[in-house]
Protein backbone atom coordinates (compact mmCIF):
# COMPACT_ATOMS: atom_id res chain seq x y z
CA UNK A 1 0.00 0.00 0.00
CA UNK A 2 1.05 3.46 -0.73
CA UNK A 3 -0.15 6.61 1.54
CA UNK A 4 -2.19 8.70 -0.61
CA UNK A 5 -1.18 12.72 -1.74
CA UNK A 6 -3.14 15.31 -2.31
CA UNK A 7 -2.39 18.96 -3.85
CA UNK A 8 -2.15 19.94 -0.02
CA UNK A 9 -0.93 17.15 2.28
CA UNK A 10 0.32 13.51 2.23
CA UNK A 11 -1.95 10.87 4.72
CA UNK A 12 -0.06 10.73 7.75
CA UNK A 13 0.45 6.63 8.85
CA UNK A 14 0.61 5.56 12.15
CA UNK A 15 3.75 4.20 12.80
CA UNK A 16 5.65 2.75 16.11
CA UNK A 17 9.53 3.54 17.34
CA UNK A 18 11.80 0.55 16.96
CA UNK A 19 14.48 1.38 19.79
CA UNK A 20 16.14 -1.88 20.05
CA UNK A 21 16.81 -1.80 16.55
CA UNK A 22 18.07 1.73 16.59
CA UNK A 23 20.37 0.87 19.32
CA UNK A 24 21.78 -2.17 17.11
CA UNK A 25 22.62 -0.04 14.24
CA UNK A 26 24.20 2.59 16.13
CA UNK A 27 26.29 -0.17 18.25
CA UNK A 28 27.10 -1.22 14.54
CA UNK A 29 27.90 2.08 13.14
CA UNK A 30 30.20 2.97 16.17
CA UNK A 31 31.88 -0.09 14.78
CA UNK A 32 32.14 0.40 11.17
CA UNK A 33 31.84 4.69 10.86
CA UNK A 34 32.18 4.05 7.00
CA UNK A 35 28.71 2.04 6.72
CA UNK A 36 26.49 4.84 5.74
CA UNK A 37 23.40 2.25 5.45
CA UNK A 38 23.49 2.02 8.90
CA UNK A 39 22.28 5.60 9.55
CA UNK A 40 19.47 5.14 7.36
CA UNK A 41 18.51 2.05 9.29
CA UNK A 42 18.55 4.33 12.77
CA UNK A 43 16.31 6.60 11.06
CA UNK A 44 13.94 4.68 9.53
CA UNK A 45 13.53 2.90 12.92
CA UNK A 46 12.97 6.25 14.87
CA UNK A 47 11.39 9.01 12.79
CA UNK A 48 8.05 7.48 12.87
CA UNK A 49 5.90 9.99 11.00
CA UNK A 50 7.41 12.84 11.98
CA UNK A 51 9.01 13.23 8.18
CA UNK A 52 5.18 12.85 6.93
CA UNK A 53 4.41 15.24 9.77
CA UNK A 54 7.08 17.77 7.83
CA UNK A 55 6.54 17.22 4.36
CA UNK A 56 3.33 18.39 4.80
CA UNK A 57 4.59 21.21 6.47
CA UNK A 58 6.72 21.72 3.60
CA UNK A 59 4.42 21.48 1.11
CA UNK A 60 2.37 24.22 2.90
CA UNK A 61 5.03 26.69 2.63
CA UNK A 62 4.95 29.11 -1.08
CA UNK A 63 8.84 27.92 -1.65
CA UNK A 64 7.84 24.45 -0.49
CA UNK A 65 5.26 24.19 -2.86
CA UNK A 66 7.02 25.30 -5.43
CA UNK A 67 10.00 23.24 -4.79
CA UNK A 68 7.79 20.27 -5.26
CA UNK A 69 5.90 21.23 -8.17
CA UNK A 70 9.33 21.86 -9.59
CA UNK A 71 10.46 18.16 -8.28
CA UNK A 72 14.29 18.85 -9.38
CA UNK A 73 16.05 15.70 -9.10
CA UNK A 74 19.79 16.82 -7.04
CA UNK A 75 22.54 14.28 -7.43
CA UNK A 76 23.27 15.09 -11.52
CA UNK A 77 23.33 18.51 -10.83
CA UNK A 78 25.35 18.51 -7.76
CA UNK A 79 28.09 15.77 -9.35
CA UNK A 80 28.46 18.20 -13.04
CA UNK A 81 31.90 19.23 -11.57
CA UNK A 82 32.39 20.77 -15.31
CA UNK A 83 29.57 23.24 -14.64
CA UNK A 84 29.81 24.05 -10.94
CA UNK A 85 33.57 24.81 -11.60
CA UNK A 86 32.53 27.01 -14.09
CA UNK A 87 30.89 29.44 -11.90
CA UNK A 88 32.27 32.43 -10.06
CA UNK A 89 35.23 32.36 -7.47
CA UNK A 90 34.12 32.41 -4.20
CA UNK A 91 30.44 30.83 -5.23
CA UNK A 92 28.55 28.56 -3.10
CA UNK A 93 29.18 26.03 -6.07
CA UNK A 94 33.28 26.41 -5.65
CA UNK A 95 32.83 25.98 -1.61
CA UNK A 96 31.29 22.87 -2.79
CA UNK A 97 33.41 21.11 -5.33
CA UNK A 98 36.29 21.82 -3.54
CA UNK A 99 34.60 20.01 -0.39
CA UNK A 100 33.33 17.05 -2.00
CA UNK A 101 36.45 16.84 -4.50
CA UNK A 102 38.65 16.69 -0.87
CA UNK A 103 36.66 14.27 0.41
CA UNK A 104 36.63 12.57 -2.29
CA UNK A 105 32.98 12.52 -2.53
CA UNK A 106 29.83 12.56 -5.21
CA UNK A 107 26.27 12.94 -4.36
CA UNK A 108 25.84 10.19 -6.60
CA UNK A 109 27.53 7.96 -3.87
CA UNK A 110 24.85 9.02 -1.24
CA UNK A 111 22.03 7.78 -3.25
CA UNK A 112 24.20 4.74 -3.90
CA UNK A 113 24.70 3.85 -0.24
CA UNK A 114 20.56 4.65 0.16
CA UNK A 115 19.72 2.36 -2.39
CA UNK A 116 21.47 -0.29 -0.45
CA UNK A 117 19.84 0.42 2.50
CA UNK A 118 16.33 0.69 0.38
CA UNK A 119 17.20 -3.51 -0.60
CA UNK A 120 16.34 -4.25 2.82
CA UNK A 121 13.17 -2.34 3.62
CA UNK A 122 9.58 -3.02 2.42
CA UNK A 123 9.31 0.78 1.22
CA UNK A 124 5.68 1.75 0.61
CA UNK A 125 6.16 5.06 0.40
CA UNK A 126 4.39 7.42 -2.31
CA UNK A 127 6.99 8.37 -4.51
CA UNK A 128 6.29 11.94 -3.89
CA UNK A 129 7.14 11.24 -0.39
CA UNK A 130 10.57 9.78 -1.92
CA UNK A 131 11.59 12.85 -3.63
CA UNK A 132 11.04 15.15 -0.34
CA UNK A 133 13.28 12.16 1.58
CA UNK A 134 15.74 12.37 -1.26
CA UNK A 135 16.21 16.21 -0.78
CA UNK A 136 17.02 16.19 2.49
CA UNK A 137 19.44 13.39 1.79
CA UNK A 138 20.75 15.34 -1.21
CA UNK A 139 21.05 18.41 0.48
CA UNK A 140 23.16 16.57 3.38
CA UNK A 141 26.35 17.64 1.94
CA UNK A 142 25.78 20.98 1.16
CA UNK A 143 25.02 21.81 5.09
CA UNK A 144 28.37 20.66 5.55
CA UNK A 145 29.85 23.36 2.91
CA UNK A 146 27.59 26.08 4.52
CA UNK A 147 28.05 25.16 7.94
CA UNK A 148 31.31 24.86 8.62
CA UNK A 149 30.94 21.96 10.28
CA UNK A 150 33.74 18.84 9.16
CA UNK A 151 33.22 15.11 8.51
CA UNK A 152 34.81 14.35 11.74
CA UNK A 153 32.47 12.68 14.10
CA UNK A 154 31.93 15.82 15.65
CA UNK A 155 31.13 17.55 12.62
CA UNK A 156 28.68 14.70 11.44
CA UNK A 157 26.68 14.66 14.54
CA UNK A 158 26.72 18.84 14.69
CA UNK A 159 25.39 18.72 10.66
CA UNK A 160 22.59 15.99 12.45
CA UNK A 161 21.62 18.17 15.16
CA UNK A 162 21.69 21.16 12.94
CA UNK A 163 18.96 19.63 10.46
CA UNK A 164 16.76 18.20 13.24
CA UNK A 165 15.92 21.68 13.95
CA UNK A 166 14.72 22.21 10.80
CA UNK A 167 13.46 18.72 9.32
CA UNK A 168 12.91 17.05 12.60
CA UNK A 169 12.84 13.24 12.61
CA UNK A 170 13.92 11.51 15.95
CA UNK A 171 16.29 9.21 14.32
CA UNK A 172 18.47 12.21 13.28
CA UNK A 173 18.66 13.63 17.12
CA UNK A 174 19.40 10.00 18.57
CA UNK A 175 22.81 9.67 16.25
CA UNK A 176 23.46 13.44 16.96
CA UNK A 177 23.56 12.76 20.92
CA UNK A 178 24.70 9.60 21.16
CA UNK A 179 27.14 10.25 18.96
CA UNK A 180 28.35 13.47 20.46
CA UNK A 181 28.93 11.58 23.85
CA UNK A 182 30.90 8.80 22.15
CA UNK A 183 33.21 11.36 21.26
CA UNK A 184 32.62 13.02 24.84
CA UNK A 185 34.40 9.65 25.77
CA UNK A 186 37.42 9.82 23.80
CA UNK A 187 38.36 13.89 24.25
CA UNK A 188 40.27 15.73 26.87
CA UNK A 189 38.01 16.01 29.89
CA UNK A 190 36.03 19.04 29.92
CA UNK A 191 35.76 19.45 25.84
CA UNK A 192 31.87 20.54 25.75
CA UNK A 193 31.32 17.93 22.65
CA UNK A 194 27.34 18.00 23.93
CA UNK A 195 27.77 22.01 23.82
CA UNK A 196 28.90 21.76 20.37
CA UNK A 197 25.76 19.71 19.08
CA UNK A 198 23.51 22.71 21.53
CA UNK A 199 25.19 25.22 19.66
CA UNK A 200 24.44 23.57 16.07
CA UNK A 201 20.61 23.29 17.10
CA UNK A 202 20.26 26.85 17.75
CA UNK A 203 22.27 27.64 14.64
CA UNK A 204 20.23 25.23 12.91
CA UNK A 205 16.58 26.62 14.52
CA UNK A 206 18.13 30.33 13.76
CA UNK A 207 18.49 29.44 9.90
CA UNK A 208 16.05 29.13 7.20
CA UNK A 209 15.84 26.18 5.50
CA UNK A 210 18.15 24.89 2.63
CA UNK A 211 15.31 22.92 0.88
CA UNK A 212 12.73 25.41 0.51
CA UNK A 213 15.21 27.47 -1.74
CA UNK A 214 15.87 26.67 -5.18
CA UNK A 215 20.06 25.12 -4.98
CA UNK A 216 20.39 26.30 -8.90
CA UNK A 217 19.62 29.63 -8.20
CA UNK A 218 22.20 29.41 -4.91
CA UNK A 219 25.13 27.70 -6.29
CA UNK A 220 26.52 30.58 -8.23
CA UNK A 221 26.05 32.85 -5.27
CA UNK A 222 28.79 33.88 -3.11
CA UNK A 223 29.34 31.80 -0.09
CA UNK A 224 28.89 34.55 2.02
CA UNK A 225 25.77 36.22 0.45
CA UNK A 226 24.12 32.73 0.83
CA UNK A 227 24.82 32.44 3.99
CA UNK A 228 23.24 35.32 4.82
CA UNK A 229 20.51 34.78 2.99
CA UNK A 230 19.99 31.37 4.76
CA UNK A 231 21.21 33.43 8.71
CA UNK A 232 23.55 30.71 8.49
CA UNK A 233 25.45 32.04 11.93
CA UNK A 234 28.92 31.44 12.80
CA UNK A 235 30.16 28.75 15.18
CA UNK A 236 32.15 29.02 18.49
CA UNK A 237 31.82 25.31 20.34
CA UNK A 238 32.97 23.25 17.91
CA UNK A 239 36.18 24.62 16.49
CA UNK A 240 37.07 25.27 20.72
CA UNK A 241 36.71 21.65 21.28
CA UNK A 242 38.85 20.85 18.14
CA UNK A 243 41.65 23.07 19.56
CA UNK A 244 41.21 21.11 22.75
CA UNK A 245 41.86 17.93 21.14
CA UNK A 246 44.89 18.96 19.27
CA UNK A 247 46.48 20.90 22.54
CA UNK A 248 46.00 17.28 24.18
CA UNK A 249 47.81 15.91 21.00
CA UNK A 250 44.81 14.16 19.90
CA UNK A 251 43.62 14.17 15.72
CA UNK A 252 39.47 15.07 15.88
CA UNK A 253 39.31 13.41 12.47
CA UNK A 254 40.49 10.32 14.54
CA UNK A 255 37.69 10.42 17.07
CA UNK A 256 35.91 7.28 17.53
CA UNK A 257 37.62 5.48 14.87
CA UNK A 258 37.23 8.36 12.10
CA UNK A 259 34.69 9.79 9.97
CA UNK A 260 31.01 9.07 11.57
CA UNK A 261 28.72 8.88 8.93
CA UNK A 262 30.10 8.70 5.57
CA UNK A 263 33.75 7.99 4.29
CA UNK A 264 36.34 10.11 2.99
CA UNK A 265 39.38 12.15 4.12
CA UNK A 266 39.22 14.99 6.49
CA UNK A 267 38.74 18.33 5.75
CA UNK A 268 41.79 20.86 5.87
CA UNK A 269 40.97 23.38 8.78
Amino acid sequence: MTHAITPDAIEIPRMRRRWIKAMQHFRKLIADKEDTTHVFHITNALNGNDLYKQFNRFISHPEGRKRFEERTYLPPILDDRKTLRAMPKGSLAEAYCNFMDREGLTAQGLVDEFDRFAKDIDDTRSPEFQWYNNRSRDTHDMLHVLTGYGRDALGETSVLSYTYQQTSGLGIQFIAYLGALEVKRWAPKGSPTVGAIREAARRGKAAKNIMLYDLQDLLPRPLEEVRAMLNVTPMEVYPKVHKMMRDAGLDPYAAVGGPMVDSGQKLAA
